[in-house]
């Protein structure tokens, strides 16, 4: 017996007049704000797909490394973009979610958490990923009170302080020699042996400010307005400490939000979705950007030049190689 899928009428009044888009980019974060702005001035119909408009520039307390701002909340960053969008009134459905994405023939069907599908040339996933967490107790108290996931982002803000880097990889290792050069001390905790290149353990050997703990467990996160200190588990001898600290970095990785996507088009070992230089994937008409790709430098300025990369790479797509509706 074959069952047949009712396709839900289109709610929102301005996605329901089109169609068929150009293109529609699924997430709003800084590379899918940019990418949905050159879309709309090289003339294209373009539209935006966001469950939470900001993406994680929500979750950065002060941003001082993207170029011409500085010491912007991430929040009011994420709002400058908004306004910019808005200004060129791209349409935003919003509070929505996709459920699924299916290329027939050669256009793409976005099938939203309503029900609602949505037709499109070419699609753009900028849905980021989400920083690994311990998940421990505390640490999602001290988010942005001592906790951070991002020393490129916030290592400034740490000086002259102790803190401690979660991790033991090429991040870990690399979040060390930043923090170095800011913080008075640096304190290495990382539950099994060093995985980071043999380059950068040799760096490591030059830090004087630079202590480690290895085979050594964080248990909690303590502190009472910011982060004071970390309850740790030595392992080998099955000891229990209080280590104090200003400041906590983890860096055990980060996960893409990729699952969308999963059996549609190629990805790496880590899950991230795999481009080329103009930002396609594998699929033919499907580009992604920013945090969610296999590009290794997670930063708020990379995402928003991809989405803009993108962008343009998706017009000339367009004007080139799609085969009609």
């Amino acid at each position: 017996m074959f069952q047949f899928k009712i396709e839900k009428e289109v709610k929102n009044p301005i996605f329901k007049e089109t169609k068929l888009w150009d293109l529609l980019v699924i997430g709003s974060g800084p590379a899918g704000f940019n990418g949905a702005l050159y879309a709309k001035r090289k003339g294209l119909s373009v539209g935006l797909i966001s469950k939470d408009l900001g993406g994680q520039l929500h979750n950065t307390t002060i941003v001082d490394n993207y170029l011409g701002l500085n010491d912007i909340e991430g929040s009011q960053l994420s709002n400058q973009f908004l306004d910019h969008i808005k200004r060129l009134e791209v349409p935003i459905y919003q509070d929505v979610y996709v459920e699924s994405i299916s290329k027939i023939d050669n256009n793409f069907h976005i099938t939203l958490s309503t029900g609602e599908v949505l037709k499109s040339k070419t699609v753009l996933m900028t849905t980021g990923g989400n920083p690994r967490k311990l998940q421990v107790p505390g640490e999602q108290d001290f988010s942005n009170k001592g906790v951070s996931y991002c020393a490129t982002c916030d290592a400034p803000f740490f000086k002259d302080k102790h803190v401690v880097v979660a991790g033991g990889g090429n991040s870990a290792a690399e979040a060390v020699i930043d923090l170095s050069k800011w913080a008075s001390k640096v304190t290495v905790v990382h539950r099994s042996q060093w995985r980071a290149d043999k380059i950068l353990l040799d760096k490591l050997k030059n830090i004087p400010n630079l202590t480690v703990h290895l085979n050594t467990q964080i248990l909690e996160v303590n502190g009472e307005s910011v982060m004071k200190s970390l309850t740790v588990l030595h392992k080998t001898e099955n000891i229990t400490t209080q280590l104090e600290a200003d400041g906590l970095f983890v860096e055990i990785g980060l996960v893409p939000n990729s699952k969308l996507v999963k059996g549609l088009v190629n990805l790496n070992e880590k899950e991230e979705i795999i481009v080329d230089s103009n930002q396609m994937t594998s699929l033919l008409g499907l580009y992604a950007a920013g945090d969610v790709t296999s590009q290794p430098f997670k930063q708020i300025i990379i995402a928003a030049s991809e989405g803009a990369k993108a962008a343009l790479s998706i017009t000339q797509y367009l004007n080139t190689q799609y085969k009609g509706e």
